[in-house]
């Protein structure tokens, strides 16, 4: 099942196990089953801690790691190869022992959770995001033995994703209700089980010291901008509500340079590990809800979060990025994550064999068509101008494929359901005025990125299109605040380029604290 490189490495993590575990196995005569259990056959016999049993869960193939003795134990439905492959690692590490690498705060606050909590999580082995939230609740379980969970492979339990009505990865069960959808750290998870928790986080963040730099997003332009401030030796800090922003939810990143291919959710690893490796700190799931400018007296900006706590720091650089445009049609909100989506690595595979639409020609749309067309059964696109805007390369590609069809001058004008999910769209031929529609089960919107710009109005200055007004060095209209990536005007939104305009930004905030610091550090020294 596994190849021998691979069996190298896991023979290599499975060195680290410190207690016994069972692999729980409940198989049928299916050929997913024998799937199954080549796979855990090929991991027990990498390590004498790990041994199999036969279990009789009510979906097969399944399976259960379990520590010995122990009501500890991780659960997978399916076959967690693929993107979920690093999930089935590190749960095999953490129930076998390992220690789950969190904050010991957060590790406690699991632990302390009462009641019994039973959680499903509906995903797919093609989607980046779904990994971040299966082994954020797999941890959780491991922490606590009263908390189960259940990764379970949309794609192969597809008729219990329709029975769900489930449309969109990853979904969250609770004790058999609905709890929540997306990428979920444990912070956000949380959250929502202990109410306290903002209020607990707030109270913490009160007596944080004021820092010499805050940067506000996480971003490849925050990320890149906090090693830049922190090089210089001053006190440097980043709030965000999620560390990585887009990027996580990008499949392939093709155009780094120096790096021929990698994915978002490993870029952003890389990103994080290099910004702790110098003691910046990240002040993670927290939203920024307004800029205080800084007054004549501290001199100082505060940050004020939507827990209640309010941030200070002698300069401010505002990354806060960028977040899928909605076409703002009727139907859209209502039908979101029953039809309507926005990702179709994550999403594609649960409309297979069916009938769908994407609106949008740029890169992204096209893109997203070419990926589609070979899972469902008919893709049509919807582009407003007269010709689409991708590459020529991508086009010919779309064009190549016999179950696409392209709409140019086509004004979507409405997302229409039934028995609440998406059933069809309508829009409008802008050459002929002629109104029409598609019947279709599935709609991923790809009309490009809009600035998280909301929260600045009235107070920086913002362009016509919502974006952070800079000059060449990041400079906002206010002294001290600086800006950088796909939230300012700068006009390309790419991961390079919002890096090199964090580096820009952090060298101008440095650049001001020496200008502005200076005379009192002078004054200080003399009196010394």
């Amino acid at each position: 099942m596994l190849d021998t490189d691979l069996k190298t490495q896991l023979a290599a993590y499975m060195e680290k196990l410190q207690l016994p575990i069972e692999l729980v196995a409940s198989l049928d005569d299916s050929d997913a089953a024998r799937e199954l259990d080549g796979l855990l056959a090929d991991i027990a016999a990498l390590s004498p801690k790990i041994s199999r049993v036969v279990g009789d869960d009510a979906r097969k193939p399944s399976f259960q790691i379990r520590r010995v003795d122990s009501d500890i134990a991780v659960g997978f439905a399916g076959i967690p190869l693929g993107h979920e492959f690093t999930s089935l690692v590190l749960a095999l590490l953490q129930v076998g022992g390992h220690p789950v690498k969190i904050d010991d705060a957060l590790a406690d606050q699991v632990r302390a959770l009462d009641g019994r909590y039973a959680f499903e999580t509906f995903m797919s082995l093609h989607c980046q995001s779904c990994p971040d939230t299966v082994q954020a609740l797999n941890a959780m379980s491991v922490l606590n033995p009263r908390i189960r969970h259940v990764a379970i492979d949309g794609a192969l339990f597809q008729a219990e994703v329709e029975a769900k009505e489930i449309l969109s990865v990853p979904t969250v069960y609770l004790n058999g209700v609905e709890f929540d959808g997306g990428r979920l750290s444990i912070e956000q998870i949380l959250g929502k089980l202990d109410t306290g928790s903002a209020a607990r986080a707030a109270e913490t963040l009160k007596d944080t010291a004021p820092f010499d730099v805050l940067i506000v997003g996480g971003g490849p332009a925050g990320a890149a901008a906090a090693i830049y401030a922190a090089r210089k030796g001053i006190r440097t800090g980043i709030v965000a509500e999620r560390f990585g922003g887009q990027v996580l939810d990008t499949m392939s990143i093709e155009n780094f340079p120096s790096v021929e291919y990698t994915e978002g959710p490993k870029l952003v690893a890389s990103m994080e590990a290099h910004v702790r490796s110098y003691g910046v700190q990240i002040i993670s799931n927290q939203r920024a809800e307004a800029l205080i400018p800084a007054s004549l007296a501290s001199g100082m900006t505060g940050i004020k979060l939507a827990s209640g706590a309010t941030l200070l720091a002698k300069t401010v650089i505002l990354s806060p990025g960028a977040r899928w445009r909605q076409t703002g049609v009727p139907g859209e909100a209502e039908l979101r994550n029953k039809g309507v989506t926005y990702c179709p690595h994550c999403d594609g595979p649960l409309f297979k064999g069916k009938r769908v639409a994407v609106i949008g020609g740029g890169n992204s749309g096209i893109e997203a068509a070419i990926d589609l067309a070979g899972v469902v059964e008919h893709v049509t696109v919807l582009e407003f101008d007269s010709k689409l805007r991708a590459d020529d390369v991508l086009q010919r590609k779309l064009r190549s494929m016999p179950n696409t069809v392209i709409h140019v001058n086509a004004q979507t004008t409405e997302m229409l359901g039934k028995d609440g999910k998406l059933a069809s769209l309508a829009f409008t031929d802008r050459s002929t005025g002629e109104a029409k529609s598609v019947d279709v089960e599935g709609c991923f919107v790809q009309i490009g990125l809009l600035p998280n710009t909301e929260w600045l109005k009235g107070t920086v200055a913002l362009s016509n299109r919502g974006e952070i007004e800079i000059d060449d060095r990041g400079h906002t209209n206010l002294p001290g605040v600086f800006a950088a990536g796909d939230a300012t005007t700068v006009p390309f939104k790419q991961i390079a380029i919002a890096m090199g305009a964090g580096s820009t930004a952090a060298l101008s905030a440095f650049d001001h604290l020496i200008r502005t610091s200076a005379p009192a550090d002078v004054a200080l020294a003399a009196a010394a």
